[in-house]
């Protein structure tokens, strides 16, 4: 997963060249783990300068549409035109601005599920590699090299500064220190402790997929059990309420004589509202599936 902000086309190092002026001079709440974020997402960037990235695309997108929506008003003839286009372009430039304020969080917690979705695999390879007599560092180097989404990746980090002469206890940890995901912060170290400590690798490696493997059984569990609400308030939304609602359109509107433009555009809109209900639920699914599956 590469980092890219949002609303944004040029690469990382230009946009913190072109911000330079905004970096600092803008206040943002100072708990809102901003920071952190940017620093478990591998960014290159402070959070000062990412606040100051996204300002100035703010400023720009509002003056851009600004004066995009004031021209076409004023083509239209509309009155007050200035102000629906001042409307338009703060309403816009504030969308914009907060979905980069909230996208290294997004982003973090993309590559902790993806990292949590290929750790059993991976650990479970590493186990088979660790039997067969390969080397810890050889089987980092595999895994590193297979298609493990962003677990290859983080391990590719550290197999290249153990490359470089640093020790691999200490590799380990720092990686482990810098990971948004708990279970490979806890199975890192536990390779590291286990290293120290002068354990059979093998056997930590097969108690933190029997520590994965029960922890899965748990969230599959709890996955259940939320569900169950979930599909209550799917039957009565998406079903029952649509169903209800057609035959009491079609008993009123036939009553009252309502025209046949009315009828359609009521017809129409409660078919929007059931299609909405629709991608919101797959969405709130998605969202609550457990990270270990």
């Amino acid at each position: 997963m590469i980092f890219k902000i949002p609303f944004t086309f040029s690469n990382i190092e230009k946009l913190k060249k072109r911000s330079k002026f905004f970096a600092g001079r803008i206040g943002y709440k100072k708990n809102s783990g901003l920071a952190d974020n940017l620093k478990n997402s591998g960014a290159e960037l402070t959070r000062e300068e990412y606040i100051g990235i996204s300002v100035r695309s703010s400023i720009i997108i509002f003056v851009f549409l600004f004066l995009i929506s004031t021209t076409i008003l004023f083509l239209l003839k509309q009155r007050l035109f200035h102000l629906y286009g001042l409307g338009i372009a703060l309403l816009f430039a504030g969308f914009v601005f907060f979905s980069q304020m909230n996208y290294p969080k997004i982003y973090v917690s993309r590559r902790q599920k993806d990292i949590e979705k290929n750790l059993i695999p991976a650990l479970q390879d590493m186990a088979v590699q660790l039997s067969s007599g390969i080397a810890l560092f050889g089987v980092l180097t595999n895994i590193s090299d297979a298609d493990y989404g962003e677990l290859s990746v983080e391990l590719k980090k550290a197999v290249k500064r153990i490359n470089s002469g640093e020790p691999e206890t200490d590799v380990l940890d720092d990686l482990a220190k810098r990971n948004p995901s708990v279970f490979f912060r806890r199975t890192l170290w536990q390779i590291s402790n286990g290293m120290r400590a002068g354990s059979e690798i093998l056997l930590v490696i097969k108690d933190s997929i029997r520590a994965l493997n029960e922890e899965q059984l748990i969230q599959v569990q709890n996955y259940g059990n939320k569900l169950n609400p979930l599909i209550m308030f799917y039957m009565l939304i998406s079903v029952i309420i649509p169903a209800l609602s057609i035959t009491f359109l079609t008993i009123i509107s036939s009553m009252v004589n309502l025209p046949s433009t009315m009828t359609m555009l009521l017809f129409v809109g409660l078919f929007i509202f059931v299609v909405l209900i629709q991608i919101m639920f797959l969405g709130l699914i998605k969202s609550r599936r457990p990270s270990l599956l």
